[in-house]
């Protein structure tokens, strides 16, 4: 098989995919898919279909879900736990989350791409790769899920590890310039790269296999005709080293809504998407109805068809034929507001579904638990997606903490090491006078540490965000030492 096969679930999902992209863009690129997403009524013709399809608007609740959905997850800062910067391996991660794909990209807004990428299309994945040409650091590369083609998983020494995974890269390859032209660098070639484990030897002491990760790269012959196809060729075969071994391991993080694994899951908001599509649908029926029947008709009876007839107050219809008449066709039908019910249905219905900032919340007959009540499913979602990449993006840490250190395997770096946490407390009330008493009583009878009470205040939105637990109890102390009482 070719290189650039894809995975059966790659091809299952993708049109799924491109739905949610086009959806998430908006209007533009909805109504450029034409027939995709808005069918052609019968006997129209081109001219007829274009005027129907400009007509519709489209009402994008998806995107704004989305944004809502993103703006509350990073309403709070990620929580990151790095090794002090005194260290090389500190020095090393601290470069790291301030610019970690290499693009002036910080950790943060790093994670904040990943989490758009996994509430959009349900997928993304990373590749941590080590830089030893120029700045000899680690570095990041993030991947949209239409450019992971394939992927598998095997049973290797007891376990399940990833062995394959192919990536299209459209400007990955850099075509050289020809002898005399001016390089500059915007000459690009398609490329996919592949990152597989190949079997070494066997060891002795354990009986187990050794495996390393090989990278292929196969990039786009030109073509010489119109006729020729371009196929793909290998131009370059490497192993990477770390410590002057090769890698243990596929260094390839996927990123999904419920877990970390290669398995493909269920759009977040496929359901919106598919509301949203059908309300751009009915919209278009019910502008059509509204041009074709609200629009008023001048008719008339008994006048000569050979004759001009314009319609203004500074014209007057004269015939001399007896009993002719004149008037307009309005229309005075119930028929179009089975449209607007179904389109406020809809409404509703995406707001049911997670576009709560598209409906109007109650206010008066509504308690707070109430409120939080029928939010819980968005937030159950929300939270899954939180958790899962927060997941994720530790296991990237990882990688990156395993590329600036001596252990044997990314596996042997641990939470107490590194770990990045997303906020999961999606509730915009503070913490109440009730709640603070009941933290500080706590904290004083010795069921709680005082980090432990300055991470609930500052989850509780009582301490502001970049105040670290050393800084407020630095803070407390120097009122003590200045206050009289001391």
């Amino acid at each position: 098989m070719p290189v650039n096969t894809t995975h059966p679930e790659y091809d299952a999902n993708l049109c799924a995919w491109s739905r949610a992209r086009d959806v998430i863009a908006g209007e533009d690129a909805v109504k450029s898919a034409g027939e995709r997403y808005l069918p052609r009524l019968e006997s129209q013709t081109d001219e007829e279909y274009d005027a129907y399809r400009a007509r519709a608007s489209f009402y994008n609740a998806t995107a704004r879900t989305a944004d809502a959905f993103l703006g509350l997850v990073f309403r709070r800062p990620p929580f990151v736990k790095l090794p002090e910067k005194l260290c090389a391996i500190g020095k090393g991660l601290a470069e790291f989350c301030n610019d970690a794909d290499m693009l002036g990209t910080p950790l943060a807004s790093y994670a904040k791409n990943v989490v758009k990428e996994v509430v959009v299309v349900g997928r993304a994945g990373t590749l941590v790769d080590w830089e030893g040409e120029n700045e000899n650091r680690v570095y990041v590369s993030l991947y949209a899920v239409e450019n992971i083609l394939n992927w598998r998983v095997e049973r290797i020494n007891g376990r399940n590890v990833l062995t394959l995974v192919v990536l299209y890269e459209p400007t990955g390859g850099k075509v050289e310039p020809a002898q005399g032209e001016e390089d500059f660098g915007s000459k690009t070639r398609e490329q996919i790269r592949v990152l597989k484990l190949v079997a070494g030897e066997m060891n002795s002491e354990n009986k187990r296999m050794s495996y390393s990760c090989q990278v292929d790269l196969w990039q786009r012959e030109e073509k010489k005709s119109k006729r020729e196809q371009r196929e793909w060729k290998l131009v370059e075969t490497r192993i990477p080293l770390r410590l002057g071994k090769p890698l243990p391991l596929v260094p390839f993080v996927f990123h999904s809504p419920r877990h970390f694994m290669p398995d493909v899951e269920k759009l977040p908001l496929a359901d919106v998407i598919g509301v949203n599509l059908d309300h751009y649908r009915l919209d278009a029926d019910y502008k059509h109805g509204m041009h074709f029947t609200a629009l008023p008709t001048a008719w008339v009876s008994g006048f000569d068809k050979s004759s001009t007839l314009r319609i203004g107050s500074s014209t007057a219809w004269v015939t001399e034929t007896p009993g002719a008449t004149a008037g307009f066709l309005e229309y005075t039908g119930q028929g179009l507001t089975t449209f607007e019910r179904a389109m406020d249905r809809d409404e509703g219905l995406m707001a049911v579904l997670g576009a709560r900032l598209l409906e109007s919340q109650k206010k008066v007959g509504e308690t707070a638990q109430a409120i939080e009540l029928r939010q819980s499913g968005e937030n159950s979602i929300l939270g899954n997606i939180a958790n899962s990449v927060s997941a994720s993006l530790t296991q990237m840490l990882r990688w990156a903490y395993w590329w600036n250190s001596t252990e044997a395997s990314p596996d042997d770096v641990t939470n107490e090491q590194i770990i990045m946490e997303l906020n999961t407390d999606f509730s915009t009330k503070g913490m109440s006078a009730q709640e603070l008493t009941a933290v500080v009583s706590a904290w004083q009878n010795g069921a709680l540490s005082r980090d432990s009470m300055l991470q609930l205040f500052r989850r509780g939105e009582i301490l502001p965000e970049g105040r670290t637990n050393e800084d407020e109890t630095n803070l407390i102390q120097a009122e003590k030492e200045g206050s009289p009482a001391a």
